[in-house]
């Protein structure tokens, strides 16, 4: 019952906000399920967000009807094909690493239109084998970006080595890129760009991730307080 006291507050309160914002998950054979987890997780669960109930997850495949299984053997039934998602209808294209990454052909849809999201000015975010096919693509040759290594853009051809950061994750205007190893780092980065959380929520939220020290979690739910009330518990953060 409180579960659903709890949707139902957050619905209304997203009602009041405005239209729920739908943040796109590229999914495919293959798909590196755990890069993309803490992210997505975030994004649709109305847990000490900003606006509660405001977001929402939906996956896109190649084709509307077949399902990808992940690395992890998940299948998943995409939402919606390539073809139909236009960057108008969504906050944010999130794009996995995986298998088939370094052969254009297999994810020649998905890179195009990251491209036409990037040129709408739509936020794309990358991770792992993901940022070397925007770097094949000519999308890190100028701004700044990060991906598991230098050497390994390098070995795409690619001419954005100067404008490359050794760090986890790295955002620059709509583009996020990070390493396969910081899938934390790389949720950080996508909810500062939607504006998910309070500032001071989402570095509490970074540090109980990353520490598993449930002060953290005490200061994630004051930080979001009213929206979540702090007796909750450390479990309800991650489950």
């Amino acid at each position: 019952m409180e579960d659903l006291a709890t949707a139902a507050a957050a619905a209304a309160e997203a009602d009041a906000a405005g239209p729920v914002r739908t943040v796109h998950l590229y999914v495919f054979d293959g798909f590196a399920d755990w890069e993309a987890a803490f992210a997505v997780a975030g994004i649709h669960n109305p847990q000490f967000q900003r606006e509660p109930g405001r977001w929402q997850v939906k996956t896109v495949g190649a084709g509307r009807h077949a399902v990808p299984r992940s690395m992890g053997g998940v299948s998943v039934m995409p939402d919606l094909g390539l073809d139909d998602l236009q960057p108008e209808h969504s906050a944010m294209l999130i794009l996995p690493g995986g298998v088939g990454w370094a052969d254009d052909v297999s994810h020649h849809g998905a890179i195009a239109k990251a491209g036409q999201f990037l040129r709408r000015g739509v936020p794309v975010a990358a991770i792992c084998g993901a940022t070397a096919a925007l770097a094949r693509a000519g999308w890190l040759e100028s701004r700044p970006h990060t991906s598991n290594a230098l050497a390994y853009l390098k070995g795409t051809g690619y001419g954005g080595a100067d404008f490359y950061q050794d760090e986890p994750a790295v955002r620059d205007h709509g583009l996020i890129t990070a390493g396969g190893m910081a899938p934390i780092e790389f949720a950080r980065e996508i909810f500062a760009e939607l504006g998910l959380y309070e500032d001071e929520a989402l570095q509490a939220w970074v540090q109980l991730y990353k520490t598993g020290k449930s002060e953290y979690f005490a200061r994630l739910a004051r930080a979001a307080a009213p929206r979540a009330p702090a007796e909750a518990g450390a479990a309800g953060a991650s489950c």
